[in-house]
């Protein structure tokens, strides 16, 4: 007599705490990892002779993974896992649940994110790296403005979630400033009080933008960068091909410089 395992598939939210929630989950079932599976989100048609976990996010098993992959994987790997994690991915959860699995009882250890061969951890290496890049993107493009009370706010739309990873480089670099990082894709924020750990907020109203007015003298800074970007430029050697490759045109709306141009 055949026994056909049945597939359980986990779903968990969209988040760290969510996947992390479904890895410590899955684990603790004590199955086999290859009839486990870890989905975002519901699906609109169900699998037949599958089972289905609806995932609550804890907070408590969210820790333990992470020390776990920190401490058997390595800094390395969580910082790629999380990142892919930022990304838009509908595979994301699965890729790496199955990474984590690879690591911690296949033998990949500290080494796992060389194992390119496995399809999952290539998939989370792809997507982190896509994370790292828009990442960097923002790093070079992002632009703050000031408030009439003195408070720095820069608006983005990322392709992912990159505000934790944005956060970190700007509060060492502006330790003494108020500061503020709007996602408008994903409705939040990043706040940096002065002299302050920063944190991460989310806001469906929209208010914290709608209450930000830009002072007199940043009004002023805004005409003349815009006049230096349109001055500096020589006509005939315009070539907008080029332009795109180096500043690609999603990123522009959010840019003073070509805000003020249009």
């Amino acid at each position: 007599m055949v026994i056909i395992m049945k597939e359980k598939y986990l779903i968990c939210e969209d988040s760290i705490e969510g996947v992390f929630t479904g890895i410590y989950d899955a684990y603790a079932l004590k199955e086999e990892h290859a009839h486990l599976h870890i989905q975002i989100g519901e699906e609109e048609n169900y699998r037949l002779f599958a089972q289905y976990m609806n995932i609550i996010p804890d907070a408590v098993k969210t820790r333990k993974v992470v020390e776990t992959i920190c401490k058997r994987l390595g800094d390395e790997a969580y910082l790629s896992i999380c990142r892919a994690l930022a990304t838009e991915d509908s595979g994301k959860g699965e890729a790496v649940y199955k990474t984590v699995v690879n690591g911690l009882t296949q033998g990949g250890g500290r080494r796992v994110m060389e194992n390119l061969v496995n399809p999952y951890v290539e998939r989370v290496f792809r997507l982190s790296r896509n994370t790292s890049n828009e990442t960097n993107h923002f790093m070079e493009f992002l632009r703050f403005k000031e408030s009439k009370e003195g408070i720095l706010f820069a608006k983005i739309g990322a392709k992912c979630n990159v505000i934790p990873f944005l956060m970190p480089h700007f509060a060492d670099r502006l330790p003494l400033e108020n500061f503020i990082i709007y996602d408008d894709k994903r409705n939040i924020y990043g706040v940096h009080p002065a002299n302050r750990e920063w944190y991460i907020v989310s806001d469906t109203e929209k208010v914290l933008e709608e209450m930000f007015e830009i002072s007199e003298r940043e009004e002023q800074y805004q005409e003349l960068f815009t006049m230096f970007c349109q001055t500096i430029a020589i006509k005939e050697r315009v070539n907008l091909k080029l332009q795109q490759q180096m500043l690609p045109l999603r990123f522009r709306e959010y840019m003073v410089e070509f805000i003020k141009s249009e």
